[in-house]
């Protein structure tokens, strides 16, 4: 495997270097303090294709692979984690579940609205008391007609409000049952769908997340993704590549850190040397370095696997593991390299170690990561 990156990789890592030393780094810390989410962001991501980075070009995507998909998404979290977490989620999740189930005029409706930003999309999975346990959900479908009458609550949504479409996995069949799942597309303005609250988080506060809220909500026949009870199985699918996603965020997060906190170390001086000297400033960046070189690794295997169409439910959820948990750790690091000032709002280290604990509990906890390694090393 060659992990050089190629002329597609450079041209987009290039590419959004440029625009986001125009458009996010001077507004990045207001985002953060206003939890405001930029969607005007989104839209001229859009124009340059990477809100469809995965999407055939016959959909109105890009057509890139993983590789690709990787540079994109950490190359955004390295100017903004809940930037770069928006354009995972719209990527991989909702535009992802429709590439992957939908049908051919399912994908021909809605793929280049998303793929061109002028819809933001939504994927509904977690409720309020099911998490992990995504298995017991107790938002249901039940068939009425033609139609589908959707009741329940969906929470931790990114673009939960602000989302043009959502991707919605709800009931149909008994509580527990893995094939008694169904999953759903349900446009904005749609009568008994709305949003509901929005959550105050810690980081990624650039990046929304809230409740969707279905009453009565009517879906036709023809926005069901698949057949009935396919639900389940197409979110874990789903999740696999998602995992993916989350690893290259982390990517972002960690070399952003990494990058700020070696800068940081040559410039700063205490006892007339800069504090690179030291070796207890030297081994945290030697350790940091090698961690993030081995997550890359991990999640460029993944994207290989992934590219080539061949399993990789456990080396997705390795890259997941160790890159989120390589971010927490390299922040924090950074932070401790950086000392007070890395307390601090004046340097972007204190919102990369605040961002960075998101990717060890989204889309699959670190205990949920371990569980399915485990599992897959015993078959």
């Amino acid at each position: 495997m060659d992990f050089e990156m190629n002329e597609n990789q450079s041209m987009i890592a290039d590419m959004i270097k440029d625009f986001g030393e125009k458009e996010i780094t001077p507004f990045r810390n207001q985002w953060d303090d206003d939890q405001e989410f930029p969607v005007h962001i989104f839209k001229k991501f859009g124009e340059l294709g990477l809100m469809g980075v995965l999407v055939p070009q016959e959909y109105g995507g890009s057509g890139f692979g993983y590789h690709e998909y990787i540079t994109a998404v950490s190359e955004v979290a390295k100017l903004d984690p809940g930037i770069g977490l928006s354009v995972a989620a719209h990527n991989s999740l909702c535009t992802g579940h429709i590439l992957q189930f939908g049908t051919e005029a399912q994908k021909q409706k809605w793929l280049p609205k998303l793929a061109s930003a002028e819809w933001i999309g939504a994927w509904g999975l977690t409720e309020p008391n099911t998490g992990s346990d995504a298995g017991n959900m107790r938002t249901t479908a039940k068939k009425d007609g033609n139609d589908w009458v959707i009741n329940g609550t969906k929470n931790w949504i990114t673009h939960g409000k602000s989302g043009d479409v959502a991707v919605v996995i709800v009931r149909t069949g008994e509580v527990g049952d893995s094939h008694g799942m169904t999953a759903f597309v349900v446009e904005r303005g749609t009568a008994g769908f709305k949003a509901g609250k929005k959550e105050d988080k810690l980081g990624m506060r650039s990046s929304e997340t809230a409740e969707m809220i279905f009453e009565d909500c009517r879906v036709p026949e023809e926005n069901m993704l698949g057949n009935v009870g396919e639900g389940f199985v197409q979110a874990m699918k789903v999740l696999d590549g998602g995992r993916i996603s989350i690893a290259a965020l982390s990517l972002g997060i960690a070399e952003g850190a990494f990058n700020e906190a070696l800068k940081y170390a040559q410039e700063r001086e205490q006892f007339n040397q800069p504090i690179f000297n030291f070796q207890g400033i030297s081994f945290k960046l030697a350790d940091m370095a090698t961690k993030l070189e081995a997550a890359k690794l991990l999640t460029h295997q993944a994207a290989q696997l992934k590219n080539e169409g061949k399993p990789m439910t456990k080396e997705s959820a390795m890259a997941k593991y160790h890159a989120s948990e390589c971010a927490v750790e390299c922040a924090t690091e950074a932070v401790q390299i950086f000392g007070g000032y890395g307390y601090t709002k004046d340097y972007p280290v204190e919102k990369y170690y605040r961002d960075s604990k998101l990717c060890t509990i989204g889309e699959g906890t670190s205990e949920i990561q371990k569980l399915v390694i485990a599992r897959q090393i015993l078959r």
